[in-house]
């Protein structure tokens, strides 16, 4: 499914700002703000202070404001692009009608943002702060190229830099990309593979690529990883060399080939652990190099809430 259409409009009028006002007044949509929680006190004021139709001037006093429209031309959310130094901005982004959320229409924002920021601003890194509460927040962020950086007891921090946006334009979706591993199917997966490297047995080439997989995979909790993330226990249709098959990534001792069970120590499974809908991996497999390409998660324990899978 693809985002849905949003356009980003650097205009705010009178309406605009009454709008963000109705939106501020529900409570759901406040909860995770950083803002000020007068926000709502503060806009009907420069409403009744100034008498005029268009207000961009001061909604772009701490930073650039847009307000995001829909295909419909209707206002759904909005974006603060806050500029933090010479070549960084903050981003902070709103869906206002709790009606719009679960629509995608937070990812289809932040793509936007970032190539506003990007292209027209010439920012350098764009940073997220997020309350470690708001998951659907986080997955929207992360499903956009954003990596986790830093948290607090309170807020994640995520980046996303020029090089990493390029690089995910140009569809490099091969070794070099970026695979998602939840924080309980890392330790997992690491507990098995210490038990290998603990025995005499020398671990053989496939266990050495999956190790480094867990190395270089970005690691989540199980509440954040994105719905189209190949986890352990999903189930998923792969195209390997042109020969469709439904396959579920699975631990060892739960494999079953005939019903098309994979272990995750196995060349197909460890080449699409961590993975999203509609990659392309090029992987050693026991009969040559095969090209494994994910054309639909099926299932995925932690979209469905199995997050004891």
């Amino acid at each position: 499914m693809k985002d849905p259409f949003i356009f980003l409009c650097s205009e705010i009028t009178r309406d605009n700002a009454l709008t963000l006002i109705s939106w501020l007044r529900d409570e759901e949509v406040r909860r995770y703000l950083s803002e000020s929680q007068n926000v709502t006190q503060e806009l009907r004021q420069l409403i009744e202070r100034v008498n005029l139709p268009v207000l961009t001037h001061l909604f772009n006093q701490n930073g650039r404001f847009y307000m995001a429209y829909n295909r419909q031309d209707r206002p759904v959310g909005y974006v603060r692009l806050i500029k933090q130094g010479a070549a960084d901005y903050e981003i902070v982004i709103v869906i206002g009608d709790r009606d719009n959320w679960n629509k995608k229409l937070g990812k289809a924002v932040i793509r936007e943002a970032v190539k506003t920021a990007f292209f027209e601003f010439r920012a350098e890194k764009i940073t997220a702060k997020i309350h470690c509460d708001n998951k659907r927040s986080i997955r929207a962020f992360l499903s956009c190229g954003f990596r986790p950086e830093r948290e607090t007891a309170q807020l994640k921090v995520y980046t996303l830099t020029i090089e990493q946006y390029l690089k995910r334009l140009k569809g490099e979706t091969f070794m070099s990309s970026e695979i998602y591993i939840t924080k309980l199917d890392r330790d997992r997966i690491k507990g098995i593979l210490d038990k290998l490297y603990e025995s005499s047995t020398k671990p053989d080439n496939n266990i050495k690529k999956l190790q480094g997989e867990l190395n270089r995979a970005i690691v989540v909790e199980p509440q954040e990883v994105s719905g189209d993330v190949i986890t352990m226990n999903s189930r998923a249709l792969l195209q390997l060399d042109e020969q469709d098959m439904e396959v579920s990534l699975v631990y060892p001792e739960e494999a079953d080939l005939a019903d098309m069970k994979l272990s995750v120590f196995s060349p197909i499974g460890t080449a699409i652990l961590g993975y999203k809908e509609g990659s392309s991996i090029k992987w050693e497999v026991p009969s040559g190099t095969s090209m494994i390409h994910i054309k639909k998660v099926i299932y995925q324990p932690e979209a469905a809430g199995d997050y004891h899978l």
